[in-house]
């Protein structure tokens, strides 16, 4: 087990003290949450949109340009009076980290204030291991900080962690030694970056901080309300109320993984037949390599008959996770993602749309059934908004509400 290192250089001192990243007051929030929200917005349409004065608007925006948040785009002159100056978020304006561990690899991303992915790293294992990835974590930030400018370190928010709960459950289905996962129970992996690299740490489930990515930076702005499913190793989801999502009273809301299927007489999980895992599992069986299958940019082709099986079962158990999930709430849309080439997510959309009209929908009215549009990033992405919306942002509800 390799051993994290016990003396590096902090990327940014937590005291803070540099104006751009400290934590913005409410009404900053908002109209940089409002500009990013609408791309780019004049003065008069900040004011409108968010109740404040014109004069307030200029203050904070005048402000917002001085601490390199906010740009001036090019004048646009009407029939009548002075041209506005629509601003819009610097790209530069601030940076942040996000890692997504997974069942079979962790991901490093490092991202711009748009959001924009500016590089990641990528780690594959059997199993994953706290200090293992404590390690890859501390190096690949080291690395990763190194794509940009000197000056900008401070600019960086944070870094968000995207991990599934309670992962030494899953030791026996990841096929790791006995007794080598409880290495997880009691181990913060959040505290322990925040004290080795100086950065403000957050955490969220992995799955969730997909749906987030898919809210943000995806469908978010077409439905209010939407289930979303992301099938990784093991399939996971979550669910978005009114523009915004709803994590639940311990944070494990929309643990659709988790939903209760009838097999052959018995009761079983989603994830134990809509996962990579149980692809991986009927290849093994089968006698050839699953390695292809942490590569989502292979061609999934070669996998021959037992491709179109695992799609024909997976797309059975998530029809019915999407109907049992209307049952509960009158969702606008299903969002299926995953950790999949996007043209067999397809195949796998259009299997399931098929087999969610033969179930028996009285008294349910089925969602329309669409792919996400981030991809196998969205986790880390989704893990890497965390520290933007602590420091910058307002929820995401503030973004897509109507103002004014």
């Amino acid at each position: 087990m390799s051993k994290a290192p016990s003396n590096i250089d902090r990327i940014s001192d937590p005291s803070g003290g540099a104006n751009q990243t400290r934590v913005r007051a409410y009404n900053e929030r908002l109209v940089l949450s409002l500009v990013r929200r609408h791309g780019h917005l004049p003065k008069s349409d900040i004011a409108r949109r968010s109740g404040l004065s014109a004069q307030t608007v200029s203050v904070i925006m005048r402000s917002l340009e001085a601490d390199g948040l906010l740009l001036r785009r090019e004048p646009v002159r009407g029939k009548v009076g002075q041209p506005s100056i629509p601003m819009a978020l610097n790209p530069e304006g601030a940076y942040s980290f996000g890692m997504k561990i997974g069942r079979r690899s962790a991901e490093m991303v490092l991202i711009n204030f748009l959001g924009n992915r500016i590089a990641s790293i990528r780690k594959t294992y059997p199993y994953p291991l706290p200090h293992d990835l404590l390690a890859f974590a501390i190096d690949a930030i080291k690395e990763l900080s190194a794509k940009i400018d000197k000056k900008d370190l401070p600019k960086i928010a944070g870094i968000g962690i995207g991990i599934p709960f309670q992962l030494w459950m899953w030791a026996e289905k990841v096929g790791a030694p006995h007794g080598s996962m409880d290495l997880w129970q009691g181990f913060d992996i959040s505290k322990e970056l925040e004290e080795k690299t100086g950065l403000h740490s957050f955490t969220q489930n992995d799955a969730t901080a997909a749906c987030g990515a898919e809210l943000t930076f995806g469908r978010g702005a077409e439905f209010a309300d939407f289930v979303y499913f992301f099938i990784g190793t093991f399939a996971g989801g979550g669910i978005v109320l009114n523009h915004s999502i709803y994590s639940g009273r311990t944070g494990n809301a929309g643990a659709l993984g988790s939903l209760p299927i009838k097999e052959h007489g018995s009761t079983g999980q989603l994830l134990d037949h809509a996962s990579i895992y149980d692809l991986e599992k009927m290849l093994i069986k089968e006698g050839k390599d699953p390695a292809i299958l942490r590569d989502t940019l292979s061609d999934w082709s070669e996998l021959g008959d037992t491709l179109p099986q695992w799609i024909e079962c997976a797309s059975d158990y998530i029809a019915m996770a999407i109907v049992a999930s209307s049952s509960v709430i009158d969702f606008e849309a299903a969002i299926i993602d995953g950790a999949i080439p996007r043209n067999i997510l397809e195949i796998l959309i259009q299997k399931t749309i098929a087999k969610t009209d033969k179930l028996d929908l009285q008294g349910i009215i089925l969602p329309t059934i669409l792919p996400g549009t981030v991809g196998n990033g969205a986790r880390a992405l989704g893990a890497a908004t965390l520290p933007l919306f602590n420091r910058y942002l307002l929820d995401q509800n503030v973004l897509f509400k109507a103002m004014g």
